[in-house]
């Protein structure tokens, strides 16, 4: 495809039919021309948007833009409804890249029970991949906001799932055949499954009906990066007993064959949490068939420290992810 903005009959063909769930908030949907959509919400309702961008990968793209813009608004205890897109792909991008993103994203879209709205699509120079922006749409009901910034002293801090299991998955999709001459092949495509753990939705649900106090969910820096984040929004310090964090062993080995950190890679997936009963949040969200722990507490002090038995270690604040080494 040449440079500017995708030609009606390909927009047509490799956007517009491949789009088929909706919502009944969404008024006014995706159409040739249409540069806005329109919404509807109950009068107990507010409306919560979150946007985020996809460039470390450009494998799996679609998928990923859609799992974490949603995992953005559950973490905020909203329901997501809606999806904007951007969709910039580089000069002589095949059509048939475009159609498969589109592809990717109705189906996660549609598991998600999330409407695509709207957006653009362009070809131009300013890219060598494709990258991927999604402003993301939810509601929640009045009064039922939750912050990343809700943390307070004496509180629990629960995780759920595994730390590291987007970049483990992303790592073993991007140098797959480079894994494989290392490690046996059922092994590596265990790894790329592991993209089935990427929503954190369904426990953010959980969490907002069995008291949780704040949520952040883990991207970008890692568990080391949400933790820094958490604390400071929320003006406390932090103690975490390093083994208690819940790591897969295909995120150990592939980390270690590259060098890289496992508690500063791109997470989502899990999501960190605050509340005063850590332990009773942990079995409501267990009892969902979800794997959540408490990995420790904040505390009034401006410290945030990492302990692994007799060591005790400060956090700094995040740095580049450590995908980015790899990737």
């Amino acid at each position: 495809m040449k440079i500017g903005k995708i030609p009606e009959n390909i927009l047509k063909r490799s956007v517009m039919k491949q789009l088929h769930y909706k919502r009944d908030e969404v008024l006014m949907g995706p159409s040739v021309g249409e540069d806005c959509t329109a919404v509807k919400l109950e009068e107990d309702e507010i409306l919560v948007m979150s946007t985020d961008p996809i460039t470390g990968t450009a494998n799996d793209i679609g998928n990923l833009a859609i799992q974490i813009t949603a995992n953005d608004l559950a973490s905020s205890g909203a329901e997501p409804f809606g999806v904007m897109l951007t969709i910039l792909l580089p000069d002589g991008t095949r059509e048939i890249k475009l159609k498969n993103i589109m592809e990717q994203m109705e189906v996660a879209c549609a598991a998600a029970h999330i409407q695509i709205m709207g957006g653009h699509t362009e070809v131009t120079s300013a890219v060598t991949r494709p990258v991927v922006n999604v402003v993301g749409v939810g509601k929640t009901k009045v009064g039922r906001m939750i912050s990343t910034a809700g943390a307070k002293a004496g509180m629990d801090i629960v995780l759920t799932k595994w730390i590291g299991i987007e970049g483990t998955t992303i790592i073993a999709k991007e140098k797959e055949e480079e894994l494989k001459e290392h490690f046996p092949e059922e092994y590596i495509d265990g790894a790329k499954k592991l993209d089935q753990y990427l929503s954190v939705v369904p426990e953010a649900m959980i969490a907002v009906e069995n008291g949780v106090a704040a949520m952040h969910d883990i991207t970008e820096g890692g568990i080391y990066g949400a933790l820094w984040e958490m604390a400071e929004a929320s003006g406390v310090g932090l103690e975490v007993d390093l083994k208690s964090i819940p790591v897969k062993q295909e995120t150990i080995e592939i980390c270690e064959y590259y060098d890289v950190n496992p508690y500063g890679l791109i997470s989502s997936g899990s999501m960190l949490m605050a509340a005063e009963d850590g332990n009773k949040l942990a079995a409501a969200i267990e009892a969902g068939g979800i794997k959540a722990t408490v990995i420790g507490k904040f505390t009034d002090s401006n410290d945030r420290v990492i302990v692994r038995d007799e060591d005790r270690r400060f956090l700094e604040s995040p740095k580049a992810d450590e995908l980015y080494k790899v990737c």
